[in-house]
């Protein structure tokens, strides 16, 4: 749940303890991802339904590859992940070593190619607010035109922090219609906005189109 505030220092902190928070929880986070229920499987397959045919996809935030990555390379794609943990993407190397794997954080990334599609899954909303508006640029920067962007997010403008191992983890939403104002602003057109539809397995999602 969302909260419009909260102490400053305790946010940030939070905040900036998110790639470490990963790393230290790699392998736990990995056996959980895939040891649970796939109940976001109806969103990953219709981003990839939306691809452009023998696309290449930027996957921003791979974590250790499954399944989201791997469902991705099964349809036929080429997928190109970035993450932070040099111990998620060491997983990823093992699973899937014809991919391309790179350890970088996702606000600074310049890889100088264009995409099919992007997908920022459950990592784009660890991003603090000036970070998740930096993004709109970077995404448009790596989109070939035609291009399929898709990220969720949370239900307004707020942060909020949860938990994961005992540890907490910083989340952060901007509202419904800068999101929308930074889409437009970068090229893109929204093609859907999803709000914790029980029939696509919930997730606030946004997908939209590179003009």
């Amino acid at each position: 749940m969302y909260v419009a505030e909260s102490p400053l220092n305790f946010m940030n902190d939070c905040a900036d303890r998110v790639i470490a928070h990963y790393e230290r929880h790699a392998l736990s986070w990995d056996v959980d991802r895939r040891a649970a229920s796939w109940n976001d499987k109806s969103w990953i397959d219709h981003f990839i339904a939306l691809l452009p045919s023998g696309s290449s996809v930027l996957d921003v935030g791979c974590g250790g590859g499954k399944p989201v990555a791997f469902a991705m390379v099964t349809a036929g794609f080429k997928v190109i992940g970035v993450d932070t943990s040099p111990t998620l993407l060491a997983l990823c190397r093992r699973r899937m070593p014809d991919q391309e794997w790179i350890r970088a954080a996702m606000r600074t990334l310049v890889l100088g190619r264009r995409f099919g599609g992007i997908l920022a899954w459950d990592s784009f909303f660890h991003l603090k607010y000036d970070d998740q508006r930096t993004m709109f640029p970077i995404f448009a920067t790596h989109a070939e035109r035609g291009a399929i962007l898709m990220y969720n997010a949370g239900l307004a403008h707020g942060e909020s922090i949860g938990s994961y191992r005992g540890d907490p983890l910083y989340h952060a939403s901007l509202s419904d219609a800068e999101y929308e104002s930074l889409l437009d602003a970068t090229g893109f057109e929204l093609l859907e906005h999803s709000v914790n539809d029980p029939a696509k397995g919930g997730r606030i999602v946004w997908i939209a189109r590179k003009r």
